[in-house]
């Protein structure tokens, strides 16, 4: 059955802000160059408008492959963006994902209506289109959120780490130095760390490598009352610590 509408319809775009751990665990976002007008050479999140039909996470996942070959990877629902004002083109109301990545694992190639796609540190971005300076924001505030009650920065990480890699991590999501052995007794007493093997052909003394138990951690979760990943850290209290393993 045929129906009209007395109202207009907006236009839906998704937008994506995929961030990653640089090799000096500084925080990188993913971003494209338009080819296009609007903002045509205006750097921007990767996203564009979703089809009718399909559904906002498949339209996200799509825009993000096809514009910087970026694909399988974490994604989650971040904001609703509805400004009258946000898109010079009319009426378009964007949702906005997040995404984690390890670098190393999803190499990026812009394609599409991108002209490039580049990974920028998050202190050293350049303008960007839109108002995809005001989603970044809110998905850094959901990162850094996020990340105290929900193992997502694991996302970041390879397959195998060492402590004080996830601490390099940590700190750099929450913007300040941790204390070490306070961070090591929450992370181990979770039990949700398998010990590896000894790291090999490095300047320093071999660390521990460990992965992230993600069946375990699921499992745990399943159980109502019994296993919250939650967890604080008290900052770095200025003493010299030892940062070997």
């Amino acid at each position: 059955m045929a129906y009209s509408y007395e109202h207009p319809r907006p236009s839906v775009t998704v937008d994506c802000v995929v961030f990653g751990l640089g090799d000096s665990y500084d925080l990188r976002v993913l971003l494209i160059e338009r080819a296009l007008d609007p903002y045509q050479g205006f750097w921007a999140l990767p996203g564009g408008f979703v089809r009718l039909e399909e559904g906002l996470e498949a339209a996200a996942r799509r825009e993000l492959h096809e514009e910087t070959g970026v694909r399988d990877v974490f994604i989650e629902q971040l904001y609703t963006f509805g400004a009258l004002d946000r898109d010079p083109r009319g009426r378009v109301i964007s949702v906005a994902y997040y995404a984690l990545v390890n670098l190393s694992e999803h190499p990026v190639k812009a394609s599409s209506d991108a002209r490039h796609a580049e990974w920028f540190k998050i202190e050293e971005l350049p303008e960007l289109a839109f108002d995809h300076k005001e989603i970044l924001k809110k998905a850094i505030e959901r990162l850094r959120a996020k990340v105290l009650y929900k193992p997502i920065g694991f996302e970041l990480l390879p397959e195998k780490f060492t402590l004080t890699d996830l601490q390099k991590l940590y700190e750099t999501i929450l913007g300040q130095k941790l204390n070490r052995r306070n961070f090591r007794s929450k992370i181990l007493k979770m039990d949700l760390l398998e010990e590896l093997e000894k790291q090999t052909n490095v300047a320093h003394r071999p660390a521990l490598l460990y992965k992230f138990n993600k069946e375990k951690y699921e499992e745990l979760s399943l159980r109502e009352g019994e296993f919250i990943f939650e967890i604080r850290f008290q900052p770095r209290d200025g003493r010299d610590e030892n940062e070997e393993e």
